[in-house]
């Protein structure tokens, strides 16, 4: 039997993209709408687009965050993508301060549009390889050179120390890519649209 995936459908992110990678993996994917339905899941996908604070308030809107964080704390695994990353850090400064959900300890800042001498375009959208491709369990038979698919304006900094995390470089900018830290998984750029590197991203997450 395959294990149920639930992504949590609060009408921000890419819903069915990361439904439709789900299944082309033969995973069990379902879009859940309603707190109560993530309790029997598998596994929990949170994904999200736009702005940090509008997630986080839909989030609490809907009765959404107790529900994650018993999830999280039952040890099973849990995915955050672009947004659904950045909501797992304690605060937020884009559009004014905002609290995340505090199970990884960080910021969530604007990408400079300048960075040593050199002009960054913002947002930050293009493909990118990961430095250190030997650390996390989500880059298992990745090789170094696979790039990710961007899109983005913020970016983390973690400063959890037991939390895992790895770095892409845009123009030198260190972006936090992927973030690890015991059942909790983040990745910055979005898995569902960046080919065979982010289907096997997301195999690697199935078998956690």
């Amino acid at each position: 039997m395959a294990l149920k995936v639930a992504i949590l459908d609060y009408s921000i992110g890419n819903l069915y993209s990361v439904e439709k990678a789900f299944k082309h993996i033969g995973a069990d994917p379902v879009l859940v709408s309603t707190p109560q339905a993530i309790k029997d899941a598998d596994r929990l996908v949170l994904p999200g687009v736009g702005a940090f604070k509008k997630c986080i308030d839909t989030l609490e809107d809907l009765k959404f965050i107790d529900s994650i964080l018993e999830f999280i704390k039952s040890g099973r695994p849990f995915l955050g993508i672009c947004v659904g990353m950045q909501l797992l850090m304690s605060k937020s400064f884009e559009g004014g301060e905002s609290k995340g959900l505090g199970i990884i300890s960080g910021t969530v800042d604007p990408i400079p549009t300048l960075w040593d001498g050199k002009r960054l375009k913002v947002p930050h959208i293009g493909w990118r390889s990961i430095n250190e491709s030997s650390r996390g369990q989500l880059l298992k038979n990745i090789e170094p050179e696979e790039a990710f698919y961007f899109v983005h304006s913020y970016n983390s900094n973690i400063q959890d120390s037991s939390a895992k995390s790895c770095l892409a470089s845009y123009e030198d900018y260190p972006i936090t890519a992927l973030v690890e830290k015991d059942n909790v998984f983040g990745c910055q750029f979005h898995p569902e649209k960046s080919r065979d590197s982010g289907l096997t991203l997301l195999k690697n997450f199935m078998v956690l």
